[in-house]
């Protein structure tokens, strides 16, 4: 008894597994209390009974086993963790359970896996159930098989998969045991239950006696369909629901929801496939062929027994549809016809979509044969097509039947009709879109007219079935010409036709189940036919209705209203009267002068023949007057032509008679009802007078006019025919000409591109030049909208017109379209012929290719040829396929019949020879272009194949069937590949390189695809299967494939499709289904209707309106490939936008949001570092590669994961470049918030940036590169310098990308490798630059040498590594390279040194060859020429360097103080060196003014290149720089006339990072503000570029300033510049109130801010920016639109109040110029809007009410507004209450108080005082009004000027006061005060006084020397107040001459010379002094005297760049005439400064 107390003192789970049975039974008995118990499913009580459920099942004990069944059901029913242990514990009930004799135990088993079932687990347990169907155990059997009867009987077929049972039912009813064959009885009942008749044809081999006893049974089963009595887990609320209902006594939703099953199972799905090809008889071929018709048939008849298997396997059918095809064509025995056409019958009956492949073939030759007249026949002929066409579609068919709706036999014709109309029944509105419905209805209107009246009924009939299709709206258009008769008919035909989609779904899917019983042929044909079609598309059945419908509506709508009549009848009313026009009989002269004379004055008609000019021309004139009076219906078009063309006509003497004429025929065209008959009496004589060169332009415009009354292309071919049938070249010329832009006018629509090749050839042959160029430039519009395919009509062209005609194509790559101006209204009526067709995105391209003349090639295509291609010889199959090749490309075009070529060409892709395959794939390729979309038909039987090829073995072999693929699916789109099971076949295919290839081939293609056939989920099990490929390669494939099937098929289907694989694969694929599911990208969105519209329907797909959001959205979804498929770009860009939450759920898009919520870069501390250990102690792979491998990738993604969010990671490792697209935008949207993570991942980022240099995709590395450019210059802000491993990891790969052949990837790296100069030395970057020299990319040498001269001339000598002397030699060895770029950048680059080091440079480069030596003394000598060459030359070769600016200083320091526009003439000069011609390279910055001249309108995407002025050797800098008077380049003259893009241009540059840029694009605005007849041409663009200015002052203050590197004088220059031009434009009052309110807030922040910056104020010129700026502010203040300035100032008050970091002063300086306004509110007040300011003052009271302001430091603010408003009361008046209607709720404001009280406060003052007190001005501080104010105003005057800071301040503000109030007292004040101060203060008052009176009032702000500065300069913070000049008057010339004498005599220089400038600061604060010079004269007329002095002045270079401030804008021009004169003022000012 030991033993059993042992056992009870175990663990209830130990006692499950003892040996003792009664410790187990205990054990489970326990185990079933505690399952009971257990309320949470995820207990982890649960987990520990995971391993022994099976023991629970499998006890061996049968009474411990009963207790442990219970158990084990509880477990299931209860535990989250139970469906893990379903297989093994349903092998068990199996084995082990079902076999016991106890009911019971039986029952428990068959309830465990049910509940299995129930836990959503059905397809284990079914498996394991059907297992057991093969046990021996006969009571196992049948268990199984009731186990699974109840399964379906309560779960339903849903859940219960029929086909694997129903595949068993056969061998179950064999069974020997009368239990089981019961059993499958019973089962079959049940599955006939949910089935139906698709039961039939898979039991049909069974017993009689069973099957009799099964349909008695079928037939007692009720007919509802039978609804599932239990639900899953996920379905149970389902349950709830449907109980509620029942209880509720409807069950109506229940039915329907389960409805649609019934239809789903469909019978051939259930079949077995049957292989017949080697069943066939083994003499089948030779019999098929024998004389004897006997023979034939028992052939046939052979075929006939095997192809009535319902469902074949597929094979290679080609050979056998071949022979039957033959026998139906050419037989002569009618009765072997019929039988063939019943074998072809079966064969696609039982192949289905697999016969697809060979119905193109087949379909020809049948509908020919319905010649034969035997009803047998013809119904065998029926059949077969009908089942034909349900394996293919209509598209695919369509070319050959419309071929023989052609033939002239009129039962062909019926036929062929009659076989369209049982097409159409079978379509739906999206199936049969207006492109394949046009040429249909086309065909068919031709037979209604037809002499067979069967002929005319069978048209009738399709044209009615095709209205009932698609709807009254799509047909109408086709049928506008119809009479009402036919139309009436056709809708009568319309109202009978039943559709198959609108048939009730339940019978149809009866019927159709029956079909393929053996016994079917005894169908009769027409039922038969029906019911075959049926099978197609079994589950759209009941849905397809509604989809009809909606298609015919809404998407329409929009089209026929575009022409102003309402829905499709406004359409055909256009129509019609559009072909009435047409056919206007022509009038005989008589008639058209009774016409003419009834409404023309009778002057007017017998004046036009005088002989008399001046008398025509009068009555000309009449003739206009009257025309234009006319009204349009009223108005005889072709009478009044005719008046016009009689004598003298078209052959009138004078021009102003004649353009009178031609205009008056534009007129009639435009305002009348012009038709063709008009227009052909006019043509003639416009087409003579076109080339006239006065009268040339208005018959341009007639014939516009024309082309918009008759359509474009009608007029064009008629112009075009008759300029070349005449031999004046000129006018055909200009023919063409018009024709070009006719074209861009109009689109392209219609356009008959055959019509115009040939005489566009016979131009392109002519003599003239003129008339070759035009049609070049015609050619090259053509281009645009014909596309690459046009250049083939003109290969056999002479290479170098060839070569022209390339050059005009290649001028319009990339272009886009322009939108059509003209004639859109009537081409929106032939629009609605065209492209609605949602689901052909292709058509617009087409339109055009199919214009293309075709040939056919058919009889080329000999017996011989196809037999020399099948040869045994090699050789002769190469001859063979040589021919083939040779007849494609002679003719370029080829219809789309080629006879036995594909049959040929696809056994040569299995050719033994590869060189063979290459050539059957390019001749394949060569065959897609010459066929275009009709190459559609040869997919299945020639694309197929192809694909199979992708499997092979090699690399070159596979590249070729891609390119092949790609070339196919280009024409013909993604839907005929991916219909039917071909695909998926070859995905069987267990080969590596196939499955790779294909797989990366489908996630290409599909992502472009808006929808996709639903064959693609037959792809998905082997796409699984690729999951789990051996091979890598495959797998990563599969896996990028994964979210793309997914995009179509959605996350359920492809879940749901993994129930068929092993449960450790599932588990593996569901997860990489949830990955997938997040990286889903969404549908491309179907094509913008609009755009097909203005086209004209003409090229709807080609044409994208690139507006901004769609691009954005692009670039985030799928970026459309760069291919020339026109189709597809187009569908993905105007798609995207509602491509969200097309097919993704709601709910992942939302996941996807909070995914991306967080930090995309996670900082992990002394990550980076550890990453640098790493990779030193060669822990990790040390990132130095030529191409990256997988194992770079691979370790780069590791170390990214703990530091990269895992969704950005995703993207950056995905392999499409749209999603590097996205995490590129992602990671700049992120790099100025995530600074620190930044820093912290950046070797990583780096390194990944790398990868992307290795792409080929331009868009990836264009973003990569602007992402590198931010992501430096906040490197450099924040003061980074990046570490050794990462320059090593990166600088390398970046100097590869610098050799790029795209100029503009050049450019950036070059700004990237400058600005990395701020974050590396340039002395380490050197070695790099230098390693990137020795490249073998010239490109690249020579940009890297150009780098190697810009970092010596930025940084000196010290650069060079590893001393200058190797590092120069290195670069010498360069000079004798054989690219002359490189010789040229290495000749520059040792100049550059030269001019740093001077003669050393020889000694440092060691020997040259003598040829080398030679050419650099050359170029030596050349720069020597120049002091300033060094800077020309680097302005030469690239004009801005984005250089950190120290490099400009360098410059300054080598050439005296130039200012840029001498450097622009001298850039301009370089020309005149032919050297230097050739060698400008890149002005990305610089406008071509020549460009601009000759432009008219168009905006150009290459950079401009300056123009240059060929000023021989005016290098000479002139010493004192002249700031703002120069020449104004004539190139300005057409600014205004030119777009604003120019003027964009120039003001983007002006917020450039890089100091010379900047410079340069205010000196080009500056020369546009100067000139008053120029300076509109800024309207318009103020606030851009104000906003650019204040965005510069901002980067100088942040950053400029900040860095140590640059010279502060060329911040000083920057200035200087920015404040000229601002102070030039703020004199412009027009342009100047054109800044808004927003701006001008930013823009006073900027100035008083830069007032404020103490840093300046240390810089020697600083004081001289100060004043400036100051001068500007008044401006500003004056000139800016007052309401916007006050209320900015307002709002710049009460930000800078609110803001913490703000400095009072800046408070107090906004302050100073609100007072400034005060004063000068008494004169704008008018042009003030009141409502605006007091808005702002309501909601500045609101921020800061009165307890607030009060408790402010500084009562200034309060002063300030109490001020403002008191002055506006003061001028108002009580008025002022009347402009508060901007504030919402009045009563509440506290503004409207204080008006109040003001209102009433200054009555009482001022009661009687007349108004002329009031207007004295409110600069007087409310004088009269309160003497307490003016004291208080004193008081705080007298306070500053005893402050230490504000002591200058203050005196100024008291000498203004007295100034004003000469009559004010300030005794009072100066009483209490020392002696000291009194006189302290009087000579203050002095010294102001005399600044300001003694000099004729000049300005502070002028310049003053530097002796002076300490009585005459304010403290900055004077601003405002001090500004002298109060009066605000004009200061004259003659007071600057005044004032520059007293500063001579300062500055020691004697006042003799008048024409000496004056200094540039006085210059600079008012510009409006006249100029002294233009500068081009002046360096002309100084040429002489600069030559002699240039040697005195190479050595003052250096000091006077430090005397001089060069920080204007100005051309230098000279004006001094006595250059001894400059010296010795040079000397004077150099020794003042000692």
């Amino acid at each position: 008894m030991g033993d059993d107390s042992e056992w009870l003192k175990l663990p209830v789970d130990q006692k499950c597994e003892h040996k003792l049975w009664k410790a187990r039974l205990s054990g489970y008995e326990e185990a079933l209390k505690i399952f009971q118990k257990i309320k949470d499913e995820k207990s982890p009580e649960w987990s520990k009974y995971l391993g022994l459920i099976k023991k629970f099942v499998t006890d061996s004990n049968a009474v411990v086993q009963l207790k442990g069944l219970e158990a084990a059901l509880v477990y299931v029913e209860n535990a989250h963790v139970a469906g893990k242990t379903t297989g093994e514990v349903v092998s068990g009930v199996v084995s082990k359970v079902f076999n016991q004799p106890k009911v019971k135990a039986k029952e428990l088993g068959i309830e465990i896996c049910l509940m299995y079932i129930e836990i959503e687990k059905a397809e284990a347990v079914q498996e394991e159930l059907l297992k057991g169907l093969d046990n021996k155990n006969p009571k196992i059997v049948v268990a199984c098989i009731e186990t699974l009867r109840k399964a379906l009987s309560e779960f339903g077929s849903k859940i219960i998969l029929l086909k694997p049972v129903i595949k068993v039912l056969p061998k179950l009813f064999e069974s020997r045991e009368k239990a089981v064959r019961d059993e499958a009885k019973l089962i079959a009942v049940e599955i006939y239950r949910w089935i139906r008749d698709a039961l039939r044809p898979p039991l049909q081999n069974i017993n009689s006696v069973q099957l009799k006893e099964l349909e008695e049974e079928w037939v007692k089963l009720p007919t509802g369909a039978p609804k599932p009595s239990r639900f899953l887990r996920s379905q149970q609320e389902l349950e709830a629901k449907l109980e509620q209902q029942q209880s509720a006594g409807g069950d109506a939703e229940g039915g329907g929801d389960d409805g649609d099953e019934v239809p789903q199972i469909d019978a051939y799905e259930l079949l077995e496939a049957v292989e017949i090809l080697s069943k066939l008889p083994k003499d089948f071929y030779d019999k098929i062929e024998a004389k004897k018709w006997q023979e034939r048939k028992e052939a046939l008849e052979a075929v006939e027994v095997l192809v009535k298997n319902p469902k074949l396997e597929a094979g290679d059918y080609a050979d056998l549809v071949k022979a039957l095809k033959k026998v139906v064509g050419k037989d002569t025995n009618v009765m072997l016809v019929a039988l063939a056409a019943k074998c072809l019958t079966g064969l696609a009956v039982g192949l289905r979509k697999k016969f697809g492949q060979y119905a193109g073939h087949v379909v020809p030759t049948i509908l020919e044969k319905f010649k034969e007249k035997k009803p047998q026949v013809v119904q065998a002929l029926q059949e077969a097509i009908d089942a034909i066409f349900l394996t293919t579609t209509l598209q695919n068919i369509s070319e050959d039947v419309l071929a023989v709706m052609d033939n002239k036999n009129p039962t062909i014709k019926q036929q062929t009709s009659l076989f369209i109309a049982r097409s159409f029944r079978h379509c739906t509105a999206s199936t049969l879109p207006k492109s394949l419905l046009k040429p249909f209805c086309a065909a068919l209107l031709k037979h209604i007219n037809d002499s067979a009246p069967e002929v005319r009924d069978a048209a009738f009939e399709a044209l009615g079935t095709a209205l009932k299709v698609v709807g009254e709206k799509a047909v109408n258009p086709f049928l506008a010409d119809v009479d009402k008769l036919k139309l009436d008919k056709i809708k009568e035909c319309s109202e009978k036709v039943e559709l198959v989609h609108g048939k009730k779904a339940g019978p149809g899917a009866d019927k159709k189940e029956f079909k393929p019983v053996p016994g079917r042929t005894a169908a009769s044909g027409a039922a038969g036919d029906k019911d075959t079609k049926d099978i197609s598309a079994p589950k759209p059945g009941p849905l397809k209705k509604a989809p009809a419908t909606k298609a015919g509506g809404p998407p329409k709508k929009g089209k026929p209203a575009a022409p102003g009549g309402t829905g499709s009848t406004g359409t055909k009313n256009k129509k019609a009267l559009e072909t009435k026009e047409i056919v206007e009989p022509e009038l005989s002269v008589e008639v058209c002068e009774e016409k003419a004379s009834a409404v023309l004055p009778p002057t007017c008609i017998q004046l036009l023949d005088s002989s008399n000019w001046k008398e025509r021309l009068a009555c000309m004139e009449e003739f206009q007057k009257a025309v234009e009076l006319m009204d349009r219906t009223e108005m005889p078009c072709q009478a009044l032509v005719r008046m016009l063309a009689k004598k003298p006509g078209w052959k009138e003497t004078n021009f102003q008679v004649m353009q009178m004429k031609l205009h008056i025929v534009a007129l009639i065209a435009q305002k009348g009802n012009f038709s063709k008959t008009s227009a052909q009496i006019v043509l003639d004589g416009l087409v003579d007078k076109i080339g006239d060169v006065k009268c040339g332009n208005n018959a341009k415009e007639a014939m516009t006019a024309i082309a918009e009354a008759c359509m474009l292309p009608w007029t064009a071919e008629q112009v075009m025919s008759m300029a070349f049938s005449q031999k004046n070249p000129k006018n055909q010329s200009e023919t063409l000409n018009w024709l070009s832009n006719a074209i861009k006018e109009f689109g392209f629509s219609g356009l008959n591109v055959k019509a115009f090749i040939s005489n566009v050839k016979t131009a392109l042959a002519a003599t003239n030049p003129a008339v070759r160029t035009s049609a070049i430039t015609l050619l090259g519009v053509m281009y645009l909208y014909v596309g690459p395919s046009l250049r083939m009509f003109f290969e056999d062209e002479k290479p170098a017109l060839l070569s022209q005609i390339d050059a005009e194509f290649e001028k319009m790559q990339g272009q886009s379209l322009p939108a059509p101006t003209r004639g859109i209204s009537k081409h929106s009526t032939s629009g609605t012929d065209e492209g609605e067709d949602g689901d052909e995105p292709d058509d617009g391209g087409n339109d055009v290719v199919d214009l293309l003349p075709r040939t056919e090639i058919s009889d080329k295509i000999t017996s011989e040829l196809v037999s020399k291609i099948g040869d045994k010889n090699w050789k002769i199959r190469k001859e063979g396929l040589d021919e083939v090749a040779g007849i494609i490309n002679e003719a370029k075009f080829i219809q789309p019949n080629i006879g036995e070529l594909p049959t040929a060409l696809k056994g040569r892709l299995n050719d033994s020879n590869k060189i063979l395959v290459q050539q059957t794939l390019n001749i394949l390729q060569q065959l897609a272009v010459a066929m275009g979309p009709n190459i559609k038909q040869h997919v299945k039987n020639l694309g197929i194949p192809i694909i199979t090829v992708l499997g092979d073995s090699k690399n070159n072999v596979r590249a070729a069937a891609l390119a092949t693929v790609n070339a196919w699916a280009e024409q013909t789109g993604m839907k005929e590949w991916l219909e039917g099971e071909d695909l998926s076949e070859e995905l069987k295919k267990e080969n590596p390189f196939l499955r790779q290839e294909l797989l990366g081939w489908l996630a290409e293609k599909l992502p472009t695809l808006r929808s996709t056939p639903t064959d693609l989920i037959l792809c998905v099990p082997q796409l699984y299967s690729c999951l789990e490929d051996r091979n890598g390669d495959v797998r990563k494939k599969a896996q990028d494939a994964l979210p793309f099937f997914m995009m179509h098929l959605g996350y359920e289907k492809m879940a749901k499709a993994t129930g068929k694989l092993k449960p450790t694969s599932k588990d593996q694929v569901l997860a990489m289904l949830e990955k997938a599911k997040a990286n889903m990208p969404a549908k491309p969105a179907a094509p913008g209707k609009a755009t097909s519209k203005p086209m004209g329907g003409s090229a709807p797909a080609k044409f994208q309106p690139a507006s901004a959001p769609v691009e954005d959205a692009v670039s985030n979804t799928v970026e459309p490939k760069p291919d020339p498929k026109k189709a597809k770009a187009p569908g993905v860009s105007s798609k995207v936008k509602s491509a969200q939450g097309k097919k993704a759920p709601s709910k992942t898009s939302l996941k996807e949001d909070e995914d991306k919520s967080g930090p995309i870069f996670i900082v992990v501390p002394n990550g980076k570092e550890q990453r640098m250990k790493d990779e030193k102690g060669l822990k990790v792979l040390k990132w130095n590669f030529t191409t990256p491998r997988d194992e770079y990738i691979e370790q780069l993604k590791t170390q990214m994961s703990s530091c990269v969010a895992k969704w950005l990671q995703d993207e950056m490792f995905h392999s499409d470049f749209q999603h590097h697209n996205k995490a590129l935008a992602v990671m700049v949207d992120h790099l100025e918030s995530e600074k620190e993570g930044v820093i912290g991942c950046l070797d990583l980022i780096l390194k990944w940036l790398t990868l992307r240099f290795f792409d080929t995709n331009t868009s990836v590395l264009m973003k990569a590169l602007e992402y590198l450019k931010l992501l430096f210059t906040l490197l450099s802000e924040e003061e980074y310098h990046l570490t050794e491993n990462e320059a090593a990891s990166f600088i390398p790969y970046l100097i590869l990308k610098v050799g790029e052949p795209k100029d503009v990837i050049r450019k950036d790296v070059r700004a990237i490798l400058n600005r990395m100069c701020l974050v590396y030395p340039a002395s380490k970057m050197f070695p790099f630059i230098m390693e990137g020299t020795k490249s073998k990319n010239s490109k690249q040498r020579a940009e890297c040498l150009e780098e190697l001269g810009c970092l010596v001339e930025s940084y000196g000598m010290n650069v060079c590594q590893p001393t200058p002397g190797k590092a120069l030699k290195e670069i010498a060895i360069h000079i004798g390279d054989r690219d002359n770029a490189v010789r040229n950048a290495a000749l520059n680059t040792i100049v550059t040194v030269y001019n740093v080091h001077g003669d050393q440079v020889f000694k440092l480069i060691g020997n040259l060859s003598e040829k080398d030596m030679s050419m650099l003394e050359e170029r030596i000598k050349r720069s020597a020429k120049r002091p300033s060459a060094a800077p020309i030359k680097q302005m030469e070769e690239k004009p801005q360097r984005t250089q950190s600016v120290s490099s400009n200083a360098n410059m300054l320091r080598k050439g005296p103080a130039e200012d840029m526009s001498s450097k622009l003439n001298q850039a301009r000069s370089m020309s005149g060196h032919p050297d230097a011609a050739h060698q400008m390279v890149r002005r990305e910055f610089q406008l071509d003014l020549d460009e601009i001249e000759n432009d008219n309108g168009t905006v150009r995407c290459e950079m401009p290149e300056l123009v240059q002025h060929k000023l021989d050797d005016i290098f000479e800098p002139v010493l004192i720089p002249e700031p703002k008077i120069r020449a104004v380049s004539p190139h300005f003259d057409d600014m205004h006339s030119n777009t604003a893009s120019t003027i964009n241009f120039i003001i983007s540059q002006v917020a450039s990072g890089d100091i010379n840029t900047s410079i340069q694009a205010l000196t080009q605005i500056d020369e546009v503000l100067r000139q008053e007849d120029k300076a509109e041409a800024m309207s318009g663009h103020i606030d851009q570029f104000l906003i650019a200015t204040f965005m510069q002052l901002r980067l100088i203050y942040n950053t400029h300033m900040a860095d140590e590197k640059l010279e502060k004088d060329e911040i000083i220059k920057l200035y200087s510049c920015i404040i000229g031009n601002m102070i030039s434009l703020f004199q412009i009052e027009s342009l100047a109130r054109e800044a808004s309110t927003g701006v001008l807030k930013d823009l006073m922040h900027g100035l008083i801010t830069l007032m404020l910056d103490s840093r300046i104020e240390d810089l020697e010129e600083g004081q001289q920016v100060i004043r400036s700026v100051n001068l500007l502010v008044v401006k500003v203040l004056e000139k800016s639109d007052q309401t916007n300035i006050l209320s900015a100032l307002l709002v710049l008050l009460q930000d800078s109040l609110l803001a913490t970091a703000s400095s009072p002063k800046f408070s107090e300086l906004v302050m100073k110029c609100l007072w400034r306004m005060v004063r000068l509110l008494p004169d704008t007040i008018n042009s003030i809007n009141l409502d605006r300011i007091l808005l702002d003052i309501h909601i500045f009271m609101k921020v800061f009410p009165k307890e607030k302001l009060k408790q402010c430091k500084s009562e200034f603010p309060i002063r300030t507004l109490k001020t403002l408003l008191h002055t506006l009361c003061k001028l108002k008046g009580p008025k002022i209450l009347d402009h508060l209607t901007m504030i919402d709720n009045k009563n509440e404001s506290e503004l409207e108080a204080h008006l109040c009280r003001m209102m009433k406060h200054s009555m009482d003052q001022t009661g009687s005082k007349s108004d002329k007190e009031t207007e004295k001005g409110a600069s007087r501080i409310d004088e009269k009004s309160s003497k307490a104010k003016v004291n208080d105003f004193l008081a705080e005057i007298f306070k500053k000027i005893g402050s230490k800071e504000n002591t200058k301040e203050g005196l100024a503000e008291l000498y203004e006061y007295k100034k004003k109030y000469s009559d004010a007292d300030i005794e009072p004040f100066l009483k209490n005060s020392s002696q000291f101060f009194q006189s302290y203060v009087e000579r203050g008052l002095r010294v102001i006084e005399m600044e300001r009176e003694g000099k004729g009032r000049i300005p502070t702000s002028a310049g003053i020397s530097p002796q002076m500065e300490v009585t005459c300069v304010p403290t900055p913070t004077s601003t405002v107040s001090s500004i002298g000049n109060t009066n605000g008057e004009e200061v004259g010339p003659s007071v600057y001459l005044e004032r520059l004498k007293i500063l001579r005599q300062r500055c020691g220089l004697d006042n003799t010379k008048q024409d000496d400038r004056p200094p540039l600061t006085s210059l600079l604060s008012k510009p409006a002094v006249p100029p002294v010079a233009s500068s081009t004269d002046m360096l002309h007329s100084k040429l002489s005297q600069l030559r002699e002095s240039r040697e005195q002045h190479q050595h003052s270079d250096l000091d006077s760049n430090q005397t001089h401030s060069s920080g204007t804008l100005t051309s230098s021009s000279s004006s001094t005439t006595n250059i001894d004169d400059l010296k010795k003022r040079l000397e004077r000012i150099k020794s003042s400064r000692k």
